[in-house]
């Protein structure tokens, strides 16, 4: 494993409106053994906080190797903040299967690297893909317009339902189909996101995701969150409602959060990544006027321990 290093050199500065600074013999921590000056020149302006500057000349640089003093140049290795983000959704991939019999996403190319040189300068290439699928392709949100005509699209959900929401983890008994009422009375939701880790996400991708036996959320336990003042509910199992022969094509859950603009998100992965609560959740998708739901990158930021 090797040392850490600084560097010490002299630098003066220039800005945009006017005015110099001169610093001799400043040492600051840097990533490597190595910098450019360039890179220096940018790590010395983030480090100090310096705004306007036009020109950084770094003259006399020398490297020592000795131990980090905590400066803002370089991070630790878990980061300054010691934060953690943890990944809640699946990929998606060219004819994957989310809802078994629903349409699969094709992904294609619209532009190829090789057609779009003819386009640019030598060496400058670029691709651009396509995607052609449905709204309910993978981890994706609900907002009221997809069960409601006059509810809120993606575009008119606020970010304050949909991210940075401080979040709560109920865990379902191994075995649970219904998450009712009582399995959701001791926890405070009120404000957070609620995602609710039944373990089901296993499935994803098989025939068994799709079963009858999948987990689910009440009717009247949905009816309590919203009581209870959720901002959001997720779930890893392949619908919020019971989608069983026995529930007649019912979809209370859906029915009493999104009228009440709580967002639901579905398909959710990895909840058993996370602690019950002390972490804050985000599922934001583009704000597409007139759809109501779409994929959207579920993560999770845990906070500090």
């Amino acid at each position: 494993m090797g040392g850490q290093w600084r560097a010490q050199f002299d630098a003066e500065v220039v800005f945009a409106n006017g005015g110099g600074l001169r610093t001799d013999g400043f040492r600051l921590d840097i990533p490597g053994r190595d910098i450019a000056d360039e890179d220096l020149a940018a790590l010395f302006v983030r480090h100090l906080g310096l705004l306007m500057v036009a020109e950084v000349r770094i003259t006399g640089k020398t490297l020592v190797e000795e131990p980090h003093k905590g400066g803002r140049g370089v991070a630790g290795p878990e980061g300054r903040t010691g934060r953690r983000l943890v990944e809640l959704s699946h990929p998606i991939t060219d004819g994957m299967t989310t809802l078994p019999g629903w349409p699969a996403p094709r992904i294609t190319e619209w532009l190829t690297r090789e057609a779009s040189r003819a386009n640019y300068a030598p060496g400058t290439e670029f691709q651009v893909a396509r995607i052609d699928m449905i709204a309910n392709t993978g981890t994706y949100v609900d907002t009221p317009a997809h069960r409601f005509a006059d509810g809120a699209d993606l575009a008119a959900t606020g970010l304050d339902r949909l991210a940075d929401l401080p979040g709560v983890v109920v865990r379902a008994p191994a075995g649970t189909r219904a998450v009712d009422r009582l399995l959701l009375a001791p926890y405070d939701v009120a404000g957070r996101a609620v995602l609710l880790h039944t373990g089901w996400s296993t499935h994803f991708g098989t025939d068994r995701y799709g079963a009858p036996q999948a987990p689910y959320l009440t009717g009247d336990g949905a009816r309590a969150l919203v009581d209870a003042g959720a901002a959001l509910v997720g779930i890893d199992s392949i619908n919020i409602d019971d989608m069983s022969p026995a529930a007649a094509g019912e979809r209370p859950a859906h029915s009493a959060l999104l009228a009440a603009g709580v967002p639901i998100v579905e398909h959710l992965t990895g909840l058993d990544a996370l602690p019950p609560t002390g972490f804050r959740f985000t599922a934001a998708p583009p704000m597409v006027a007139g759809m109501g739901t779409f994929p959207v990158r579920a993560f999770a930021v845990l906070d500090p321990a």
